[in-house]
């Protein structure tokens, strides 16, 4: 199916940021945020997700140090985004995070300025999808 819709996720060990994109446009959406209990994600929540948006890709992001080498973290997102792919179906494909936390800060920080109640996991996944989109082009 053809959708033209991208799911991003940023991966955590308590909790997972979810958007939604579209390459046509180029932009990302917070969507969700899915709750991890014990290391394991809410499988049923993200399946429901996915059945609803039914995207056509999937991107995950990577965690990478500075030094561009992988972390603790980088191997757990990785894990994550095969088991994605694996339980979904879906071509999963990972894009580095760096810096995009800092990014949210900056755009949750106007948000809460402006009186909304933000968390930054959600955006957190839609910079990584804007950023994947980007570099699509």
């Amino acid at each position: 199916m053809n959708t033209g819709l991208i799911m991003s996720f940023d991966f955590g060990t308590k909790k997972i940021g979810v958007a939604i994109g579209q390459r046509v446009t180029g932009t990302a959406t917070p969507l969700s945020i899915i709750r991890v209990e014990n290391g394991v994600p809410d499988w049923n929540s993200l399946e429901n997700l996915i059945a609803q948006w039914q995207p056509e890709q999937i991107v995950v992001g990577l965690p990478l140090n500075m030094d561009d080498s992988q972390s603790k973290m980088s191997k757990q997102a990785l894990w994550f985004s095969s088991e994605l792919e694996n339980r979904f179906g879906l071509p999963t494909s990972n894009v580095d995070e760096r810096l995009s936390t800092f990014e949210a800060r900056q755009i949750s920080l106007k948000k809460r300025n402006e009186g909304e109640r933000v968390q930054l996991d959600d955006i957190v996944a839609a910079l990584i999808l804007e950023s994947w989109l980007r570099d699509k082009d």
